[in-house]
């Protein structure tokens, strides 16, 4: 399969204010972001012209700017408007988006307190994370290598891209062996989440899902919570060990790309994608759409 490079694409990207080609929306080399991590982002999806949760997202960059500690030279409302407009400016209505901010060149070293602080918006076109014969089966997943670290060593609950370094890894790893991904443990061995994705188990009717104190509480994971219970589902938010997966029936993973998506396999435990699952990836994919989920 022949890929289109991401620098390479016709369209354009929002870039600190304004709209920039395509092609020609470039860093330098010795911007700090790429040597030193400081960076932050978002991922979000338009459904039908809507951006969902886009708010949430947005406070969430800054949030997470804040924890890296530099500040986004834009407003909340001005980074929600440039989201909408770049939809516009690229004729998408069904879209995935990239909001990123970091540090640029002017320092290239530990310290970098006078850096300017860049924002960049990019949207392109993307359909299903994975495809409906993954879906329908349920994905494989292995374990992965490394583990998502104690909140006393990273800014855990920020969207930086060096807190992904390890999910790169650990994906590579996985595709490698032949699975679609990875399951993390968390520093203390607890079940954490996939490379990209919060996760759910199912047992007698109710979810189970892993206590957030140390990775993202995921948006689409709140989401999927709120539409859980709505549904009068029972939600159990714990700390869940490894052996625990063999007394589960039902595992899906949620995330903006992945949206609820089953899983089949995680190491040598396995699981049957069943009405639970299948019916919140149906709810979910209602609810984003803007459609009416039933009772």
């Amino acid at each position: 399969m022949s890929l289109v490079p991401f620098d390479d694409r016709d369209g354009w990207i929002w870039l600190d204010g304004q709209f920039v080609p395509w092609r020609e929306a470039k860093v330098h080399v010795l911007t700090h972001g790429l040597h030193y991590a400081s960076a932050v982002f978002e991922g979000e999806r338009m459904y039908g012209g809507e951006i969902y949760k886009l708010r949430e997202h947005t406070e969430r960059l800054f949030k997470s700017a804040e924890m890296l500690d530099f500040e986004i030279p834009f407003t909340v409302e001005e980074i929600d408007q440039a989201c909408k407009d770049t939809c516009a400016k690229n004729g998408l209505t069904d879209a995935y988006l990239r909001p990123i901010a970091w540090r640029g060149s002017e320092m290239i070293g530990v310290s970098a307190q006078n850096t300017k602080i860049h924002v960049a918006i990019a949207v392109w076109d993307w359909p299903s994370y994975f495809s409906p014969e993954e879906r329908a089966k349920g994905i494989r997943l292995t374990w992965a290598k490394y583990k998502r670290p104690s909140p006393e060593t990273e800014p855990v609950h920020a969207k930086a891209t060096g807190l992904y370094m390890i999910c790169t890894i650990s994906k590579h790893a996985a595709e490698k062996a032949g699975y679609t991904d990875a399951m993390m443990l968390d520093y203390r061995g607890y079940i954490a989440e996939s490379t990209g994705s919060n996760v759910f188990f199912v047992k007698n009717g109710a979810l189970h899902t892993p206590t957030p104190d140390c990775f993202l509480n995921g948006i689409t994971r709140q989401s999927v919570i709120a539409l859980a219970k709505s549904k009068g589902i029972e939600v159990i938010e714990r700390h869940i060990k490894p052996e625990e997966l063999a007394d589960f029936t039902e595992c899906f993973v949620v995330g903006t790309a992945a949206e609820v998506t089953p899983v089949g396999e995680i190491g040598e435990y396995r699981f049957t994608p069943g009405a639970l699952s299948l019916g919140l990836a149906d709810d979910y994919a209602r609810m984003v759409r803007r459609e009416a989920v039933p009772a």
